[in-house]
């Protein structure tokens, strides 16, 4: 039952809220005198870097904040109605039929052992009490609605038989069956393909106009906080430091956090030469540890002792509906250039250490797999793969997730074996040894960063004994002390101090974590760094230190760095080169410049007009691709990408479906898009991404 009918005011309004966590030992406030505003029908986002206080907020306001989570200060009030003062069956009515909240992982919210039509009509059945015929009309409608195909195939479907975007899809279904006034959304696309994320995006708008919906958006992404809000509120160790209109904001941002964050991500412009980010210096405090009077100030370049320090620093007016938490930015001349960027000069490309001829992995997979039984498949994971890797050089290898990325650099490793065709590394094959039968030397030159550094530090040894059993494996030196020296510059290579050499990995940042994962990468002089999303695991600011120390690394060591990303803004600041993986095909290859410009392979424009940019100045070309990759083991005939182009149509006979297109080479240089379109369509491309002049 819905709950004021005809209410008219603001449909959350969270004053002073302050929360804690109790623990044996002490209080920690998490979240402090935070203020937010949602008026009907309008999206606010929550930005800052993880621990900021963002999901505490969000948890805060479901009243779902565990034993020892509590409301210490403050109110949440949802439709003029004080939470804290409703009784626990007023909150049941309320949660999940009034306020509705989408998690970051979506498999968190689907019960995996029933069928998802089931699951969704759950909703109207115990919040609505209608029958089961209006709950399963009700949930083909919201299905279609979040444009899925087949909709009573999903329905028929447990969560394990749909791909990520696709449960994260049915999950904002779910939110959305009881059409409620507040919309939760915590990172709800932080886990899927750039590609997928679009179309999330465009969906949350779409139905947010269609429903009336309100919605309270945390992220830490800029950009999709751009695309998908009317106003943001920017959060910094438990409080709320800046709020205003999106454009407000971000064009005349009045808090040194908010510039420090925007200073920190790469946006068109951005150069790792002439243009590098600047990383946020310090480390964010501990709640328990939290500095006297303005907790940004040990880290802000504007802090002035005796004034910033002195006492607790209250939000104020920066303008129209604008608040700043900074006693300094009536001082601050926001319009300085940037100081503390520092020009470094590129090495010059050497010549080709890497060379990678008509590559193929094929996995053998039984149909029923299960059982073992059944007719054998084959899973075509990489496909004719052609390019190389030169000395001093970056080359980012992008695509969606199932493109073959994570298969190549398995490859690359050792950690597979080719099917056919020729990986070169100096003057050696190595496509058919696998990594037991590499010789130390070999095993040593190509290593690799991972994706989390949670997941590659052992628990239980020291940051120093990690790195020491690395060199133990590459026969470095003649003495453990030798090996412990090495150790040592290894730290100080990666920009941590000496003494961490004793600390576990439990007291280390997601940061410190994989720079200690760099540091064991080049511990035995690679040659080749494979480095699989290093930074998409870690925040913003720690993100800009990190590929920043990979660059300067790089520049020292002269290595090749095969940087794999979906994350086309990093790519276009840091690679010299760019390779456009579509199922297992190489779709496009150049350097950045080329990739980056109009002509593009049609996948690659998909990609661009993909990426949420945090700049109110570009404009970007409306394209979102429909359907999802298609199965490596079942690949369409023809061009791999077909099934989901838009100029399929421009090619005349049915070309593309009976045909895998040739390398299209442009100019005199190394730009090859596989596409059939002709030239004169190629010449025909406007480009994705436009920056335009503040006015």
């Amino acid at each position: 039952m819905k709950q004021n009918p005809d209410y008219q005011g603001p449909i959350l309004e969270i004053e002073r809220l302050s929360i804690s966590f109790f623990t044996r030992l002490r209080e920690i406030p998490a979240v402090m005198d935070f203020s937010v505003v949602v008026q009907p029908g309008e999206a606010v986002g929550l930005v800052g870097e993880s621990g900021c206080g963002k999901s505490t907020v969000a948890l805060g306001v479901m009243q779902d904040l565990g034993k020892n989570g509590a409301v210490v200060g403050g109110s949440i009030r949802f439709k003029g109605r004080d939470l804290a003062k409703m009784s626990q069956e007023e909150l049941r009515d309320i949660r999940g039929n009034e306020i509705a909240m989408i998690y970051q992982e979506p498999m968190a919210s689907l019960n995996p052992a029933m069928k998802i039509g089931r699951q969704l009509m759950e909703v109207p059945i115990l919040h609505d009490d209608v029958s089961e015929k209006e709950a399963y009309d009700m949930a083909l409608q919201v299905v279609t609605d979040v444009k899925l195909p087949d909709p009573a195939r999903i329905l028929d479907s447990y969560p394990h038989q749909l791909s990520g975007g696709q449960q994260q899809r049915i999950v904002i279904a779910m939110a959305l069956m009881s059409k409620p006034a507040l919309l939760i959304l915590d990172e709800p696309t932080t886990a899927l393909d750039v590609t997928v994320e679009a179309g999330i995006v465009d969906l949350v708008k779409d139905l947010g106009k269609k429903y009336g919906t309100s919605m309270l958006f945390i992220s830490h992404n800029l950009g999709l906080v751009l695309e998908t809000c009317d106003r943001v509120c920017v959060m910094y160790s438990g409080e709320a430091v800046e709020d205003g209109a999106i454009e407000e904001v971000f064009d005349r941002m009045r808090h040194p956090y908010t510039q420090a964050l925007f200073r920190s991500i790469p946006l068109p412009g951005a150069d790792k030469n002439a243009r590098p980010l600047v990383a946020i210096p310090g480390n964010f405090p501990l709640p328990h540890e939290r500095p006297p009077g303005c907790n940004f100030g040990p880290r802000c370049d504007y802090f002035v002792e005796g004034r910033c320090d002195a006492q607790p620093i209250p939000m104020r007016d920066a303008g129209p509906g604008h608040h700043s938490r900074c006693i300094r930015f009536e001082e601050i001349d926001w319009n300085a250039p940037i100081a503390a960027a520092i020009e470094t000069t590129s090495r010059e490309i050497g010549a080709p250490i890497l060379k990678v001829s008509d590559l193929k992995k094929y996995y053998q997979v039984a149909a029923n797999s299960l059982f073992g039984r059944g007719s054998e498949k084959v899973v075509k994971a990489n496909e004719t793969l052609d390019f190389e890797a030169r000395e001093s050089e970056t080359l980012a290898i992008v695509g969606e997730s199932g493109c073959g990325k994570s298969t190549l650099a398995k490859v690359l490793m050792g950690l597979e074996t080719a099917t056919d065709g020729i990986i070169t590394m100096g003057n050696e094959d190595i496509q058919s040894r696998p990594i037991e039968n590499r010789s130390t030397k070999q095993v040593a030159d190509i290593q690799m960063v991972f994706q989390n550094p949670f997941d590659t530090l052992n628990p239980s040894m020291t940051v120093g004994r990690q790195i020491i059993r690395a060199l133990e494996v590459f026969d470095y030196g003649k003495s453990d002390a030798d090996r412990r020296e090495r150790m040592l510059q290894l730290l100080d290579l990666v920009k941590l101090p000496r003494e961490f050499a004793d600390r576990m990995p439990r007291q280390l940042s997601g940061g410190q974590k994989q720079r200690v994962g760099i540091a064991r990468a080049f511990a035995g002089d690679a040659r080749i760094v494979v480095a699989d999303e290093p930074v998409s695991a870690l925040d913003v600011s720690v993100q800009a230190a990190v590929t920043d120390l990979l660059m300067e690394i790089q520049r020292e060591q002269r290595t090749t760095l095969l940087f794999i990303s979906h994350d086309l803004s990093i790519v276009r600041y840091l690679s010299d080169r760019v390779m456009v993986m579509y199922l297992g095909h190489v779709v496009e290859i150049g350097t950045t410049d080329e990739v980056f410009s109009p002509p593009y392979h049609p996948y690659t424009e998909a990609l661009l007009s993909a990426v949420p940019i945090a700049d109110t100045k570009v404009k970007k070309k409306h394209i979102v691709l429909e359907g999802d990759i298609p199965s490596a083991m079942n690949p369409p005939s023809g061009c791999p990408f077909q099934t989901r182009c838009r100029w399929k149509s421009e090619v005349p006979g049915n070309l593309c479906e009976r045909e895998v297109p040739p390398m299209v080479r442009f100019g005199e240089g190394g730009h090859q898009v596989k596409c059939h379109l002709s030239a004169e369509k190629f010449a025909a491309m406007e480009p994705v991404i436009q920056v335009h002049a503040a006015e």
